[in-house]
């Protein structure tokens, strides 16, 4: 960084300047140490100025406009004469407030300039009675406004009681009846959308079993519940499923995921205790006596094919706590077989083959 005293100045005179001694480079050329701004000195200015009006056969004290001239080069040079005595690091500070000034002062203009209409909120619950339910992202995403009339209770039942059909068989939990109830009243209406619209049956129809990002999507999450049910297939044998539901890391210890954004008097509303929930089924053809893994973090999962090479084979391994950096996930923990394996599936909590607490 140059020291202010080390600069150095170019001195003119206005006898020492001709029509011959004035070139570009005076503008183009120019030391930038000297004039940081681009700009010609006071004396340069007045003797450039001196030297046109003897080109052009007039006097310097001929004319009002040419005082005017004179007195506004002389102010733009005073101003310029001043900013070169100044410190590099102060004109970089003043050149910052300047720019912050100009946005600030673009951005009221732009805010004072914008049009629009705020609208109350019973407009848009009006408007939304008219939104399909693959566009309720879209239409929560207008305005703050549009956003508040989601969370509310109205806007769900209108929802539900819009696609409602008699003929379709929903479960206990998704009845018009208790539909009523605003806990979790969100959640039970996208669970119903499921068995109620079809483009939403359709989507679930087109989901394979078991996607194959399964293996990766479940490694690190904890199984909160456990349990084994016998069921009566096509087949003669009897089946048997196992059932790990699973939580992801960071899943609140209530079990009840409440956005933190959501109005206080719709958190009711917006609670889901299945929140980042899978429940992975596994069906087997007999019965397999297996280790209690509640509580336990799944660190492997692999499928295999059978020993009689016809059905699948499904290898857990479980452990205690996390899996530590560097450790091997088949070192140690509790190990799951279960051969021969039928079927392989795993559901989210919207699902609607999702098992609920009513029929474990």
């Amino acid at each position: 960084m140059p020291k202010k005293g080390n600069r150095k100045r170019l001195k003119f005179k206005a006898g020492d300047v001709c029509s011959e001694s004035v070139t570009v480079a005076d503008y183009a050329d120019a030391d930038p140490a000297v004039v940081k701004s681009g700009r010609v000195k006071k004396a340069v200015a007045n003797a450039i100025e001196k030297e046109v009006k003897l080109l052009c056969g007039q006097e310097a004290s001929q004319g009002a406009g040419v005082e005017v001239l004179s007195s506004a080069a002389g102010v733009e040079a005073d101003a310029l004469d001043s900013s070169d005595d100044l410190d590099p690091e102060e004109e970089g500070e003043n050149e910052t407030k300047v720019s912050c000034k100009k946005k600030s002062k673009r951005r009221k203009e732009s805010s004072e300039s914008s049009d629009g209409e705020d609208y109350p909120v019973d407009i848009w619950l009006v408007l939304s009675s008219y939104i399909r339910p693959e566009d309720v992202c879209k239409f929560a995403l207008i305005c703050r406004n549009a956003w508040t009339v989601t969370c509310t209770a109205a806007f769900w039942t209108r929802l539900y009681r819009r696609h409602y059909r008699i003929d379709v068989e929903l479960p206990f939990r998704l009845q018009p009846d208790s539909i009523v109830a605003w806990r979790c009243l969100r959640a039970c209406v996208i669970r119903s959308l499921f068995h109620l619209y079809e483009p939403f049956s359709l989507r679930v129809s087109k989901i394979p079993a078991l996607p194959e990002t399964t293996p990766t999507a479940l490694l690190s999450c904890k199984c909160a519940l456990y349990w084994v049910k016998k069921v009566s297939g096509t087949r003669p044998e009897t089946l048997w499923e196992f059932n790990f539901k699973f939580t992801k890391p960071g899943h609140s210890k209530n079990g009840c995921a409440k956005s933190l954004h959501t109005p206080k008097p719709y958190e009711d509303v917006h609670m889901n205790p299945d929140s980042d929930c899978y429940v992975l089924q596994v069906t087997t053809l007999n019965y397999i006596l297996t280790p209690v893994v509640m509580g336990m973090t799944l660190s492997q999962f692999k499928i295999n094919v059978s020993t009689d090479m016809r059905h699948h084979r499904v290898r857990l391994i479980f452990q205690d706590s996390p899996l530590q950096r560097g450790k091997r996930a088949d070192q140690g923990g509790t190990q799951v077989v279960l051969d021969p394996v039928h079927s392989v599936r795993l559901m989210d909590w919207w699902h609607p083959q999702y098992p609920s607490l009513s029929n474990i």
